[in-house]
Formats: structure tokens, sequence, C-alpha cells
């Protein structure tokens, strides 16, 4: 959200602190080697969360899932001119597992992934309240880091058209 504020001085304009999840795949994004094309689609896939043309996706998915998945593909292939990605996956309370396709000109990368805040609260041994395991402060804590499963397979040739 984009505010103005008015005072004696000239008009200034401010945006709310980026959350944890923002930092994060911006950090990734502004260090990686995907194409112009893709990163202006990453841009409006977070003013949006909707999919673009280049980040393709179910809109019934949670936009939070879907970008700790994108979040995960950044950090994982740094170095990869990555043109287009699509994921396909379930989601369920505490959980976001399915596959990942990374395109680019020179082949596809296929991802098995199961993102997990249950798995990863018990890991840490952290408890709620009532004794089962803490995922939402999991969740908030780790945001995209509670990947139980990322299987990365080379494809070969590009299935982009």
């Amino acid at each position: 959200m984009v505010e103005t504020l008015a005072m004696s001085q000239p008009m200034v304009s401010f945006r709310e602190p980026l959350t944890r999840q923002e930092m994060d795949i911006l950090h990734f994004l502004n260090h990686s080697a995907v194409t112009e094309p893709l990163r202006a689609d990453f841009r409006d896939f977070l003013r949006t969360g909707r999919p673009t043309p280049l980040i393709a996706f179910d809109i019934r998915y949670p936009t939070v899932k879907v970008e700790r998945t994108l979040t995960k593909i950044l950090e994982s292939f740094p170095t990869l001119p990555i043109e287009r990605i699509e994921i396909a996956g379930t989601s369920g309370c505490e959980f976001f597992r399915g596959t990942a396709l990374v395109e680019t000109g020179a082949g596809t990368q296929r991802v098995q992934f199961e993102w997990n805040c249950r798995w990863k609260a018990e890991q840490l041994g952290w408890s709620d309240y009532f004794g089962f395991p803490d995922q939402a402060r999991a969740a908030r804590e780790h945001g995209y880091d509670c990947f139980v499963r990322w299987e990365e397979e080379a494809l070969g040739a590009s299935t982009a058209a």
C-alpha cells in the first residue's frame, strides 16, 4: 500500500515495510539470472498475486504458497536464465505439494516439491498451547524454508512454445 503524506515540504511517498516473504523473494530475484521478461512478470505477480504469462499456476492456489515455491526456485537456480515457470500442485492447511517446471531456452528442469510447515515445526520441536506442532510459527518464522521435499530432474529440450 502506498500512501502520500502532506507536509509543509514537498509531498513524501512511502510504502509499508516489506514483509520477510517479500524480502526473501526480492533478494533472490535481484541475484538471479532470470530473463528480463520473466523478471517483469515476477514484479507483476508480486503486485497482484495472480498468474502471469510467464508464471503459470492455478488461480485457486494460495498466493503465499506460490510465492514460497517461486522463492525456492530462485534460490535453487540462481545462475539459470529462466524464461518461464509453471506450478501444478495441491494445497492443504499445512502443505503445498506438486510439480514445478522451470524452463530455459536450453531445456526444462522438473521439480517435485512439498512445502510443509507442520514438518518444520516437528523438526524444530515447536509445539503450540495445545501440544500440537506449531505450524503457524514455523510458517511465519521460516517462510519458504519449510520444504521437506525438493527433487530436481533435468528433462532436456525446452517444452516452451
